[in-house]
């Protein structure tokens, strides 16, 4: 489970370290070492303070997904705040909210990239899917929401269905030339959204 206790100090100064790392270098190059590097640290920090390479790779995991999980926390008090406006605008406001929630990890690559290779390891490091799959179960829950609000027959299903489609719709938009990446986010977001919360 992801704890909402932020780290802080050197500890946090590691940790985001550690998401250049991984984003730059794949989980093969994420070493204690290259975390020091990265961080300008002397040799031996990184392991003074996550011991292990299992240590760093589950503390880095609830780093990002710290990250991850409080926009999606704000994005579901920002849906919540609107609920009370226009019943009409309920699916334009939450693909407009939603592609603004990814468009701004969209401008934070390494994060994005850190998740997804994050994601490969989960598939067979039970300690890092633990992690994911918390966060992750945060934002399934306020699509899920959504979905309702404008599919109410749509059921739990599609909610999980949308994440894995916006999953692929980031890492999709990251291979495209920088100037393009958002065009196409907001284009097929709509598509996406659209097709997934009609009955």
């Amino acid at each position: 489970m992801v704890s909402d206790t932020a780290p802080s100090g050197r500890r946090r100064e590691l940790l985001d370290a550690a998401v250049h790392v991984i984003a730059t270098e794949g989980l093969r190059g994420l070493t204690h070492r290259a975390v020091d590097r990265r961080a300008g640290l002397a040799e031996g920090t990184c392991s003074a303070y996550l011991r292990s390479r299992q240590a760093l790779q589950v503390g880095l995991a609830e780093h990002v997904g710290r990250s991850l999980a409080h926009d999606v926390d704000v994005l579901a008090a920002r849906l919540e705040e609107a609920r009370a406006g226009d019943p009409e605008r309920d699916e334009p406001l939450a693909v407009e909210l939603t592609t603004d929630l990814l468009g701004r990890w969209l401008d934070r690559p390494e994060l994005t990239l850190a998740k997804a290779e994050l994601a490969v390891e989960a598939s067979r490091n039970p300690e890092v899917a633990a992690v994911l799959i918390s966060w992750r179960s945060r934002l399934v829950a306020v699509v899920d929401q959504l979905v309702s609000r404008v599919a109410p027959e749509a059921g739990a299903a599609r909610a999980e269905v949308l994440v894995a489609a916006l999953d692929g719709l980031l890492l999709a938009a990251l291979q495209r030339p920088p100037a393009e990446r958002h065009r196409f986010l907001a284009d097929s977001m709509s598509l996406v959204l659209h097709g997934l919360t009609q009955p």
